[in-house]
């Protein structure tokens, strides 16, 4: 069954429709579906979530999958039972894909949105949509689900734990890179500075006359053993 829907700007991570709320089992954990979603969305659009297939499911646990369609720089996100035929689950992303090119008057529409969510009128039209992919055996959806019989699809799969770990650890990265050197108030300061400038010279010449004198008495040793 398909439970939630996401639509979102890949440029940015911005959402712009996410359809209806439906009242069932799910429903105290939807506001926790839908941060997930939004933030598979952020993923993609930072770029630290590899998508070199237009088609992505994101397995959540034993009884949910995100299932993704990225197209012309909107991703379309669905949260689905693990059970409900992934075939269906993109037929329906793909329906809402060219739903949203008839939706868009401006062909730059989507570049234009500077809100979350600003697609309110496309929320209806995402209703529709899934109530056509709620039963999977009517007519339609056997014959969709016939027509991909036997044909291995050509989907990345992950899982949520792999993609919440790296983003853990790309942020541990950036904060290493980011944080300031510590530097001691006292190697720093102009104090310092002026010692080290008044003093440099004199500690370099007394360096000079000591090892002057060393030398000179190494001379001295070696005539008295000589002379002896």
């Amino acid at each position: 069954m398909v439970k939630l829907t996401i639509i979102g700007r890949i440029r940015d991570g911005m959402p712009l429709a996410q359809g209806l709320r439906y009242v069932n089992e799910d429903y105290n954990n939807i506001p926790l579906y839908k941060q997930q979603a939004e933030f598979i969305l952020k993923e993609i659009s930072r770029g630290s979530l590899e998508f070199n297939h237009p088609k992505m499911t994101i397995r959540l646990d034993h009884q949910h999958s995100f299932n993704c369609l990225v197209a012309c720089g909107v991703c379309f996100i669905t949260l689905c039972d693990s059970t409900y035929p992934r075939t269906l689950a993109f037929h329906y992303l793909d329906d809402l894909r060219q739903e949203l090119e008839k939706f868009q008057s401006d062909d730059q529409l989507v570049e234009k949105v500077t809100r979350p969510y600003s697609f309110v009128k496309f929320d209806s039209v995402i209703s529709n949509i899934r109530k056509q992919y709620v039963d999977t055996r009517t007519q339609a959806n056997l014959r969709k689900l016939n027509a991909n019989r036997g044909q291995e699809l050509d989907i990345k799969i992950e899982t949520m734990c792999s993609i919440i770990e790296n983003r853990k650890q790309l942020d541990y990265m950036e904060r290493v890179v980011m944080a300031p050197q510590i530097v001691s108030p006292i190697w720093g300061s102009r104090r310092l500075e002026i010692i080290a400038l008044k003093w440099t010279p004199i500690g370099i010449s007394i360096s000079v006359v000591v090892t002057l004198l060393l030398w000179a008495s190494l001379i001295m040793a070696d005539y008295v053993v000589l002379c002896s």
